[in-house]
Parts: C-alpha cells; structure tokens; sequence
C-alpha cells in the first residue's frame, strides 16, 4: 500500500519516506512522513496521539530499521507510559533503550530555557543516531517560553537541527487552532479527535497539511486495538477513482428457480449488483441464499456478509426450506462471514469485505456475494449523509472485482406504499426485485416483481411465490397474482379496498407479460 521511495518523472530523484506502519495510515499520506520533515500532531487526551507517535517508532525500528528518541516535557512518567503500551501488539521492551530511548527535558527547558533544551536534543540526537524523534508535550515549552516569537524560533531552530541530521520529528501537543505559530512552520499538520456523535464515541483523523505531497483529506474513522491505532479511510474516497471497466465476457447468474430466472432473461449480468427489497418475513435472505447455492451447484464460489443471523441459524433456516446450504459451507465453496449486532464503523465493515474477497478467492473465478443488509451499514454510519456516495463506492469496486452482488433492504412491514429507507440503492444497483405480502381472507400471500433492470429485457409482470419445506416456489404466470388481487386483497397495512377501486388495481396488475415490453436495455 505504501511505498519507502518516490521516482520522479526523469528517474533522477527520490523522495525518501518514514513509513508509519499504521494500516492506512501510509495511504492517506502517500507514503508516509517525509524524511527530514517536521510533523504536528495534535489532539484532546486520550484521542491517541501517544500510541500513534509510539507505534510509529517501533514499526520504524521494525521495518526499516530505524534508531528512534522519545522526548516526554511534563507528561506521564517513562514508566507509566512504558507500562500502558507493553499491553499493545507492536510495542517491543528489546527495543529499550538501544533502538527506542526515552528522554525528559522538562528538566532543561524549565531551569536553562530553550537553549539548553536544544542542545540537550543535539547532543541526544547525534549520540543515538536518531532517525526519528518525538517530543510529547509542546504545550509544556510554550507555556514557557518568554514570549510567542521565543517560541516561533525554538520551534525553526528545532526543524533546522533535526534536518542537518537527516532526522524526522513528530511534535505531539494538545488541541490548538489550525493558524496556531507551530502549525504554520512544520511541514505537515495532523489532527486525532475524540467526541461523542449521540451515544457514539467517534475518534478520527484528519491531515490539514502535508507540505510538497498529495495527502487524502477529510475525516478518516480511527479505532485503538490491541494491535494500536488502525486507520479507516473513507470508503468514497479510497475508492475515487476505479477502473473504467471490469471482465469484457459477462454470463448470466441466476438464483436456481427456474421462472424467477426466465424473468430476468436466464439470470442477472455477471459483475452487477441486485437489490432485493421486501418487508421482514418476506424472503429477502432465502432467495439470497438461493442465489449462492445456485452459483455453487456451477462451481462458483460465494461469500454470504450478514449482519443478523449467525451461521449455524442460517444454515438451519435454509435446510428447512431445502436450500442445501451446509454442504457447500462445508466443502468450502460458500463462507458465512457474520458480523454481531455491536456497534461498527462503515468503513471498517467495507475493508473488511473488500480484503476477504481479495484474500480469500482467486481473482480469475467469477464470484457471487450475497449482503444480508444495507441497513446493517446504515445503522454503522457516524454521518448518515455519507450513504449514498459510500453505497456507490463499495458496489463500483465490487463491479471491478467481477463479483456479482445482491444486497437485501428492508421495508416496513406495516407500509403500504413502496419507500425505500435508502432511496440512493435503487440508483447504484443495476435490478431492483421487490417482495411484498398480500392479506386476502386472513390468509397471508408473498408478491414478486422486477422493478428495474438495465442491460437487459425482463418480465414486468407481479408474481405470486410460496415459501415450502420443498424450497421456493415462483408461479409460472400472474394469473395466480391476478386472482389474489381480484378477491379484494390488500397489501398488510392499507385499508380495505373497495370493489371499484379493486378493478382499478387488477387491470393494472394484470398487464399481459412480455419479456422487454416494459424493461430497458
């Protein structure tokens, strides 16, 4: 993802980079700091700007080898902060005090002002060969300095000697204005923040200058693991930019159920997404399931990305229904990747399937997905504005894996009316299938339709499908539909329908079907 060294354009000059280690980190910063270069990085306590500059180092030392100084000005002690980090994943005591030496010169700054400071960094510096080097506690020197331009030449001064010494330097301080005297002389400013979006308590990251390079900006989800700080760029940006075009041969991918099938013309476009959108109840995942099996009978793999029903429910759900789904689980042609109902970042859910379909299939094989459903990204959303373009992201970088898509969204069960909770999905995804409940003499009915389907002629007409212990079942015409709606059936929720208003309906309904009569290409 990230690269040590940048060729220019004439192969004669290169641009030598610290790697921060940090997954993503490197991407946003399009490589990592600048060799040299002096860094701000500034943020609330406990935003994590004390993990960030630690991990730095010790993935420094790891990856490239690196001699690192950690300068604390009236901070937490070494030892506490020692103790706090050997919890987390990266952090290594065989790096102390050879490879990653710990310094307080609060002493100096506070006794011999800035000039005793400094050269206690020079003499530190060159003694320990540093090749990066942190001060934690900026706000401590101003605080001290005699006036804002004592402080403005200590900092230049500081940039001056690090960079005679080839030496890359992280100034971590508390939160200050971006036109702060600091932020206008380093080379790059980086802000962690910490707040309470409603319930949620959301860190971020945000580069607001990265002097002589390109950086991606905004806000970027941060979460603090074992592992230290992980970085989640936002999916619409990392993604900006794709390729202009996927697999050139695209085949049809049906779900198994013959007249469902004859309806899309054999099956949906391979390297297209499908919506499948109905009430709770009315088959959303069974068909989605259907659509995995049917793709693993003809040897191609599927991924099913829920978020709802662990897999042993699934499997048992869809047993009951005759959809053999354990078999291909267990030969390995289907994987369950389940996520818990807790509380998850979008982007994270995004990374996480984006990765396992690169990781986990050969790029050659046409694959199927199956996401159980858009709400479970909504309900991950800080920024509920973000949807649109983030649903856009993910299934045009699905599309240029080749993987063919359907994802569910929920109605409500009491709506008459069709009102999508995520109006955007209907114009990102290439089919829409609507699955719909009809109440006719206490008896509940299940309705399905192709509302829209480009690249292709489809079958407009509203069919009746039942769901047996013998698996799903789509009527072959719409007269059964036609005569469920002609009995004064209503859709659950409306009011009853009168007889007039019932002709109207069915005449409507009732439309003769033509493959392409009422579909696009």
């Amino acid at each position: 993802m990230s690269e040590s060294r940048n060729e220019g354009e004439g192969g004669g000059t290169r641009e030598e980079r610290v790697q921060t280690g940090i997954p993503r980190l490197d991407f946003i910063l399009k490589g990592g700091f600048k060799v040299g270069g002096a860094y701000s990085v500034m943020g609330p306590p406990g935003s994590g700007k004390t993990i960030l500059a630690n991990q730095v180092c010790c993935n420094h030392i790891e990856k490239q080898g690196g001699r690192c100084v950690y300068m604390t000005l009236l901070v937490e002690s070494h030892a506490k902060m020692v103790g706090h980090l050997s919890s987390l994943r990266f952090f290594k005591h065989e790096y102390l005090p050879e490879k990653l030496y710990y310094i307080s010169g609060y002493q100096e700054v506070r006794e011999q002002g800035f000039t005793g400071l400094l050269e206690l960094i020079r003499r530190t510096l060159r003694e320990r060969r540093a090749t990066l080097f942190v001060i934690d506690g900026m706000e401590s020197a101003e605080q001290l300095s005699s006036s804002p331009q004592a402080y403005r030449e200590f900092v230049h001064a500081l940039q001056t000697a690090a960079n005679l010494l080839g030496c890359t330097i992280l100034l971590l301080s508390t939160l200050r204005s971006r036109s702060h005297v600091e932020n206008s002389l380093v080379d790059g400013v980086i802000e962690l923040s910490d707040q309470l979006i409603g319930p949620r308590a959301v860190r971020e990251l945000t580069v607001h200058k990265f002097r002589g390079s390109d950086y991606l900006r905004g806000r970027h989800e941060v979460e603090i693991t074992d592992a230290g700080l992980i970085i989640h760029p936002r999916t619409e940006i990392q993604f900006s930019k794709p390729p202009e075009q996927a697999r050139e041969q695209r085949v049809r991918m049906g779900f198994g159920l013959k007249r469902l099938d004859e309806m899309l013309g054999g099956g949906v476009p391979s390297g297209s997404t499908i919506a499948l959108v109905g009430a709770p109840g009315t088959g959303k995942t069974l068909l989605g399931l259907s659509f995995l099996v049917e793709g693993a009978r003809q040897g191609q793999r599927g991924t099913y990305f829920g978020f709802y029903e662990p897999p042993p429910r699934l499997i048992e759900k869809a047993e009951d229904v005759g959809i053999p789904l354990e078999r291909y689980v267990k030969d390995g042609s289907i994987k369950l990747e389940w996520q818990p109902p807790l509380e998850h970042f979008m982007d994270s859910l995004a990374e996480q399937l984006l990765e396992k379909l690169r990781l986990d299939e050969p790029q050659e094989e046409r694959r199927r997905l199956f996401i159980d459903g858009a709400e479970g990204f909504r309900a991950a959303a800080v920024y509920a504005d973000r949807i649109p373009r983030f649903l856009s992201a993910l299934t045009n970088q699905l599309r240029m894996q080749d993987v063919t898509t359907v994802i569910t969204d929920e109605l409500e069960l009491f709506q008459p009316e069709l009102d999508l909770p995520t109006p955007e999905l209907a114009n990102v995804v290439e089919t829409v299938v609507v699955l719909r409940y009809l109440e006719l003499r206490s008896q509940m009915y299940r309705l399905l339709s192709i509302m829209k389907m480009r690249e292709s002629a489809y079958d407009t007409s509203l069919r009746e499908f039942r769901i047996t212990s013998k698996g799903i079942d789509v009527a072959d015409s719409f007269e059964s539909a036609e005569v469920l709606l002609s009995g004064h059936g209503r859709l659950r929720g409306s009011p009853p329908a009168r007889k007039g208003a019932t002709r109207r309906t069915v005449k409507r309904a009732g439309k003769k079907p033509g493959k392409g009569g009422g579909g696009k290409r």
